[in-house]
């Protein structure tokens, strides 16, 4: 048996470079649709097929692959930028007091709860609170689940989506101190100066690109590459100020987002980028992912590190419910409302797993990572079980909200605040 891999682990190697590059394409086609039919997420098929024909299955690219690595790079930055982009400001802003308590209390919890459960499991404290901010954010895939039952509009959904503005912020924000802290070493005029770096760089990326953004943006209004091309721009110019000053690329790249949301908002090169993105480079980046993920070891990772795996999903589940209830129970809402927003916060998806990449590819003095392979295979087994867990629910509660709302008084209206 391992004769007949090893014959099909060097044909496969031996390919002509466009043979190997039609086979990546056919995955990034082809496994999606098939992901849909057996209800996994798409990133997950995308993983998987990573798995199959990356370094520890067919070995298609070898071991060193600097094009595939540097197109999942870019794919990773494109994906935060997105991040950015999708978040509805003006659902932050139409309930932006509720949003932002619910996005500090859906920040924190998880945060505390992932760095204990961390520390438990025996690492360091630098390196327990970059895992506890890993489960501090949350992707929105049940957003178009609320969104056919005719619940966006609804304070509760509109509080739960602005709060994502917080929540990915102040995640990302802590990550970096964790990175930076980690990478440069432990001293007050270390962090105090990375603080400062932040404190200036964070205004500048959401006010200064902001207004230049808008005008340079503006005056190319109607040349849809140009603004195409600037967009990339904005966003590798971020990432790289980012990385100047010891924060990770994709910190760059989500503030880049956020500061031309409101600019791009319904261009047509907008939409050209996300497809170009969401087509090509975000899908090499989960490919190139799977690269990473060695199926033997992997269970074997499960098996003997399953306190950590269920540690961190359990307090991940747990924080963003105490946020949800607690939140929930001072603004007024039913128990179905605040068991739909629980459902909401709890896929960690892209952001998630682009945060952890990076903390394992970043290095102290003497070349240790800050989380270790066995935290990535952790972070995978999190990012699949909350991508079907939080949809699936997602699903039952919204549903009892609406009926709930439409037997007694409705929820409130978004308030202007």
């Amino acid at each position: 048996m391992n004769h007949y891999v090893y014959l099909i682990r060097t044909q496969a190697l031996r390919l002509p470079d466009l043979a190997k590059f039609g086979i990546g394409m056919a995955v990034i086609v082809g496994i999606p649709p098939l992901s849909h039919r057996v209800r996994l997420p798409a990133v997950v098929g995308l993983l998987l097929g990573g798995v199959v024909i990356g370094p520890h299955g067919l070995g298609l690219f070898g071991e060193k692959r600097p094009i595939a690595d540097f197109l999942a790079e870019l794919g990773k930055l494109l994906l935060m930028f997105f991040a950015g982009l999708e978040i509805d400001l003006t659902h932050f802003r139409s309930a932006k007091n509720r949003s932002a308590a619910f996005g500090v209390v859906t920040t924190a919890i998880p945060l505390l709860l992932g760095t204990a459960v961390a520390l438990q499991c025996g690492y360091r404290l630098v390196a327990a609170i970059a895992i506890g901010s890993l489960l501090a954010s949350h992707t929105l895939l049940g957003s178009s689940i609320v969104s056919h039952l005719g619940l966006s509009r609804r304070e509760p959904i509109t509080v739960a989506i602005g709060a994502t503005v917080l929540s990915d912020t102040l995640s990302l924000v802590v990550f970096a101190i964790c990175v930076s802290t980690y990478h440069s070493g432990w001293s007050i005029f270390s962090l105090t100066l990375q603080l400062v770096e932040i404190a200036v760089f964070v205004p500048f990326i959401l006010v200064g690109l902001s207004r230049m953004g808008s005008h340079v943006l503006g005056r190319v209004e109607n040349d849809e590459n140009a603004y195409f091309v600037l967009m990339f721009g904005m966003m590798a110019a971020a990432g790289v100020i980012a990385q100047a000053i010891n924060l990770p690329g994709i910190v760059g790249s989500f503030l880049a987002g956020l500061s031309v949301n409101n600019a791009v908002h319904n261009h047509p090169a907008r939409a050209k980028l996300e497809f170009f993105g969401n087509s090509f480079f975000v899908p090499i980046f989960f490919i190139a992912t799977g690269f990473l993920v060695d199926p033997r070891l992997f269970i074997a990772g499960i098996i003997t590190n399953f306190r950590a795996v269920t540690g961190i999903i359990g307090a991940l589940l747990i924080g963003k419910w105490i946020a949800a209830e607690a939140a929930g129970r001072v603004f007024g809402y039913s128990p179905d409302t605040r068991l739909t927003m629980w459902s909401l916060t709890i896929p960690q998806v892209a952001a998630t797993l682009a945060a952890a990449l990076v903390a394992f590819h970043t290095f102290n003095a003497a070349g240790q990572p800050l989380i270790d392979r066995q935290m990535i295979d952790v972070v995978l087994v999190l990012m699949l079980t909350t991508s079907i867990m939080g949809p699936v629910l997602t699903q039952r509660f919204a549903p009892r909200m609406l009926l709930a709302a439409a037997a007694a008084s409705p929820e409130p209206a978004v308030t202007q605040s």
